[in-house]
């Protein structure tokens, strides 16, 4: 998958998110890379072969407080290179890169790990 279509699957999982949460995210950039570099890998704890999805870098909204502010954006990195490598094909591309981004952006409302996973089976 070239570049520009693998953006275009990213483009379309943030146009789809429900309009609540659009509506609340400000001064973040999203942006695709081929792999994590392994300084962001150790940076994380993780050990090849393992790798990520996407990244998300900045302050969640939790952490933030009436002198946040003319900071840069946060920002969210979706890796193209694993996700290209685990799908079977295009469909389930377009479901991981989804499943990412909403991960990623749920890291930027405060979320950790343990909350999203919950989330996502339907415990909370």
């Amino acid at each position: 998958m070239t570049r520009r279509q693998f953006e275009a699957l990213v483009e379309r999982a943030l146009r789809r998110l429900p309009k609540k949460f659009k509506a609340r995210i400000a001064n973040i950039a999203v942006v695709v890379e081929d792999w994590a570099d392994a300084t962001t890998l150790a940076e994380m704890g993780i050990e090849p072969p393992d790798t990520l999805y996407g990244l998300y870098r900045g302050i969640d909204l939790t952490r933030r407080d009436t002198s946040y502010g003319n900071v840069l954006p946060d920002v969210v990195t979706i890796y193209q290179g694993p996700i290209e490598e685990d799908a079977v094909d295009e469909e389930e591309m377009a479901d991981i890169v989804r499943e990412t981004v909403i991960h990623e952006l749920g890291h930027y409302f405060g979320l950790d790990d343990e909350t999203m996973h919950r989330i996502e089976e339907g415990e909370d």
